[in-house]
């Protein structure tokens, strides 16, 4: 748990109208330089550029005005993205992760200078004890819980299936699987009808990936484990469903494939060929949340610039 340490070097972006900034995105070089980061999940103020998680010209309705999220992997990556995303709805944060401490210092400086109020929680969430300490310190801090978002995962490179230890397959369940169960089953008893359970699965649960094969098995874990949830748990009213990204420009990436093949990481997209950027994936979350969504569960949204068409 921390209380802040100062304002760091954020990267700030102009105020483009929307379309600008995509069109900006698009004329980036097809190729990041190359980079790769040896400890996952990857830590964002490394990255050459750094991830885009904002877009200044998202201005938030109140969609989720009085409400209190759990993040896991909310110091960096897509996590970060919806935790400034939620921010800006006017949810208040708690944020769950490894030991990625200046990431999260920064994501919570932010989301402060928003107007959020901001939690910070590390820990091993393989543990399920985990899971039980960050309602009960959410419980403490904020009085509720209503959004529960699964985003931290790790995501080995392995050259074919002999590759994939008895450890690597172990830690990779345990770690993008297993806390998904740790979580629910700790924040069911304080959910209530309107409730949203929000999973990140990948496009690779639907496609497959031969260089990591343990990480899509486990995100088709969640595909099942979503669709699953969503009937177990329609009687409360309590919504469970997930967004499936394609390549996203995040430490994920950088520190999981060879240099040069994270450089071109969603450069065969159909539209823009170029990886996604998280402030592009945050608004499903922000959908699955609100209100908005009162009547969608057992869900996936993909957000993948036309890769794949599977639901």
């Amino acid at each position: 748990m921390s209380d802040g340490c100062g304002k760091k070097n954020m990267p700030s972006y102009p105020v483009y109208p929307f379309w600008d900034l995509i069109k900006q995105a698009k004329i980036q070089p097809v190729a990041f330089p190359p980079q790769h980061q040896d400890r996952q999940p990857g830590l964002e103020w490394m990255m050459n550029p750094r991830p885009i998680f904002d877009y200044p010209g998202y201005r938030g309705s109140e969609k989720l005005k009085g409400r209190v999220a759990i993040i896991t992997g909310g110091d960096s990556g897509i996590g970060r993205a919806v935790a400034v995303a939620y921010a800006k709805e006017g949810a208040s944060l708690a944020i769950v992760y490894l030991n990625e401490h200046r990431d999260a210092e920064e994501t919570k400086d932010y989301v402060e200078g928003l107007g959020a109020h901001c939690l910070l929680l590390p820990g091993d969430l393989r543990d399920p004890a985990t899971s039980c300490r960050t309602v009960q310190c959410t419980l403490d801090a904020f009085g509720q819980l209503d959004i529960l978002v699964n985003c931290a995962a790790v995501q080995p490179y392995t050259e074919n299936i002999m590759d994939v230890s008895d450890e690597q397959l172990e830690n990779t369940f345990r770690t993008n699987v297993f806390p998904l169960f740790y979580l629910t089953k700790a924040a069911l008893p304080h959910l209530r009808c309107g409730s949203a359970i929000i999973s990140t699965t990948s496009r690779t649960a639907y496609e497959g990936e031969p260089k990591v094969i343990d990480y899509a098995a486990s995100k088709g874990a969640i595909v099942s484990f979503t669709r699953t949830m969503a009937l177990s748990l329609a009687d409360q009213g309590i919504r469970v469903n997930a967004v499936a990204p394609g390549p996203a420009w995040t430490p994920l990436t950088v520190s999981t494939y060879p240099p040069k093949q994270a450089a071109v990481a969603g450069t065969d997209a159909p539209m823009g060929h170029r990886p996604v950027q998280p402030f592009e994936i945050a608004p499903s979350y922000v959908y699955l949340a609100a209100d908005e969504s009162a009547f969608v569960t057992g869900q996936v949204l993909h957000v993948n610039g036309g890769l794949i068409r599977y639901s």
